[in-house]
Formats: C-alpha cells, sequence, structure tokens
C-alpha cells in the first residue's frame, strides 16, 4: 500500500486543529513530527494521521497518545 505524505493545510483539515493547536500537540507529543519531503518542504504520513485521529476518537488519555507516538516515530526509523 503507498504511503501518501500530507501537507500541512490537508493535516489540518483532516485533524480539525488550528494551526497554532497542531504545532502545540507536537511540541508536547500528542502529534508526530513531521518529515523532510525536500529541503524546504515537509509533511506527515497519512497513515499516521490517521491512527491518531482513531486514538483520539477511541478515548485514549494524553499518555496512550504520547505512546503511540514514540510508537509511530520509533516505526518510520525501522523501515528507513
Amino acid at each position: 500500500m503507498p504511503i501518501n505524505i500530507l501537507r500541512i493545510p490537508a493535516v489540518l483539515k483532516r485533524r480539525g486543529r488550528t494551526r497554532s493547536g497542531h504545532y502545540a500537540d507536537i511540541k508536547s507529543g500528542l502529534f508526530v513530527k513531521p518529515v523532510k519531503i525536500s529541503a524546504r518542504a515537509v509533511g506527515t504520513p497519512d497513515d499516521e494521521v490517521d491512527a491518531l485521529n482513531a486514538a483520539r476518537i477511541a478515548g485514549k488519555t494524553d499518555e496512550e497518545i504520547r505512546a503511540l507516538v514514540a510508537k509511530l516515530e520509533a516505526a518510520r526509523k525501522a523501515a528507513a
């Protein structure tokens, strides 16, 4: 299955968050850091956005979300 990389407007729309709220979530460990896709562009894999949205919908706690973020970012490194 191909991985689609979403740019920030698409991520914000899928999450229903403001730009500042989104970056606050990244800083506090509640959302994955973006990946570099070119010299001046970053994006977020769509499957990671979906996984984090599903965890929120399921009512996971912030600590459970942080653990999921760590797991998703570790999987990136393992895939590389």
